[in-house]
């Protein structure tokens, strides 16, 4: 575990190579102002997924999947039977997504392992390249399930039910995408059917402004905040607009408005390190002459203090009850990750890897959630990020540079480097 870097690994890292793969990815979905809709389970990740094993084969990576579609692709170790390290992110985006959140991660992964095979690097133990199923969470929520499934904190089925926007099923939409890879090598879901990884990394954007706006090169993650995720459904009663009087109306819409004006008093935070949104609203009937039945809104919740994250977050539900006049509300909670803090070992190696080409460093906690979050549990976990143009992601107009994205790919080859020889 030196503080030095073979410079042959170095300079097989590739930049072109690797943005040039995720521009290829970015056709995938390709929606105007160079963003990228590629939800999960669908025909273009598919097509994701087929691009990347085709790049992945001839460098003689063995490829599999589990039960709920993560797909692995492996580069063997010296060492029969050592447990492997794991890298890698997710390949679905946001509906009005960037082409880097995610897919970076799983791209840097393959460049990372093909430059080790390159420069003739062998390692003690495998790598495994990992894209891990359903992250974003847009198309079916919540997100993390491949990961959470790999980790064992959710049976595979668990989601099986769970719709998206078309009605259409997790579980069934999940079944074709396993059709369609028959001729893949199916494996054990993770510590539910064998041991646990070694170690994992995961190389990001940043997605926020402070890699950029501090001058930094790479962002060591030493952990992640919490996240609840709730639904509210308000139920009040349609009427007509013109003819209903006020005094006699269930409206939900504004019993909808006083339970968000609550929350927003509830989670008031004069440090504003506590995050509140509320993003999707919808309203039945949805005419504009007709008082609403029907609203039901989501809540995305986070701090990175877990005293904070459950008590605030299981005031919820009474703060919605105690805001209704005329109408009724239920509200569900459909995530829940307490915060995550990285041991040191990984973190660590990061720093290390990183000082040891002259690039500069920045210790920082990670506000958005990532399927790192659920491997703490299981062995050495840790995160890479790199900056991100203007703080700016989920958005077509997310951007990192080739030359930072090669910096944290490098960075990341050195760190598997080092893991996998220990």
């Amino acid at each position: 575990m030196g503080t030095t870097v073979a410079p042959n690994l170095l300079g097989a890292v590739s930049e072109a190579r690797q943005w040039d793969r995720l521009m290829q990815m970015a056709k995938l979905g390709a929606i105007p102002g160079d963003g990228v809709n590629r939800a999960c389970l669908t025909e273009l990740d598919r097509q994701a997924r087929r691009l990347l094993i085709s790049w992945a084969k001839p460098l003689g990576l063995s490829v599999s999947v589990d039960a709920i579609g993560n797909l692995f692709l492996r580069h063997e170790g010296t060492e029969r039977g050592a447990a492997p390290v794991l890298t890698g992110s997710h390949m679905d985006s946001q509906p009005s997504g960037g082409r880097f959140d995610g897919i970076w991660g799983v791209v840097a992964g393959l460049e990372a392992v093909q430059a080790l095979r390159q420069a003739g690097i062998a390692t003690r133990r495998p790598i495994e390249v990992v894209a891990w199923t359903n992250e974003e969470g847009g198309r079916f929520a919540p997100g993390c399930m491949g990961s959470m499934a790999y980790a064992g904190y959710r049976p595979r089925d668990a989601w099986d039910g769970v719709t998206d926007a078309e009605g259409l099923t997790f579980g069934a939409e999940l079944a074709k995408l396993l059709a369609s890879e028959r001729d893949i090598p199916r494996r054990g879901l993770g510590v539910v059917d064998g041991p646990a990884p070694f170690a994992y990394v995961e190389c990001h954007i940043e997605q926020g402004p402070r890699l950029e706006a501090e001058g930094f090169d790479i962002g060591v993650v030493t952990g992640i905040q919490g996240s609840r995720w709730f639904v509210v459904e308000v139920h009040g009663r349609s009427d007509h607009a013109g003819t209903t009087p006020l005094s006699l109306r269930k409206d939900a819409v504004q019993d909808a408005i006083r339970a968000i004006t609550a929350l927003n008093a509830l989670m008031h935070d004069p440090a504003d390190l506590l995050r509140f949104t509320v993003a999707r609203i919808e309203v039945s009937p949805n005419s504009s002459n007709s008082v609403a039945e029907r609203v039901r809104f989501t809540i995305d919740f986070r701090h990175p203090e877990k005293e904070v994250l459950l008590e605030r977050g299981d005031a919820i539900g009474r703060t919605v009850a105690a805001a209704m006049t005329t109408c009724t509300a239920t509200v569900t909670e459909r995530f829940h990750a307490l915060p995550a803090a990285f041991a040191p070992d990984v973190p660590d190696a990061v720093e290390r890897a990183a000082r040891a080409q002259g690039l500069s460093t920045l210790r920082m906690s990670s506000g958005a959630f990532h399927d790192a979050q659920f491997m703490v549990p299981l062995c050495p976990t840790g995160m890479i990020f790199v900056p991100s143009r203007g703080g700016v992601s989920h958005h077509p107009s997310e951007y990192t540079s080739p030359p930072q994205l090669a910096a944290g790919t490098r960075t990341l080859a050195a760190v598997l480097e080092d893991l996998a020889n220990r």
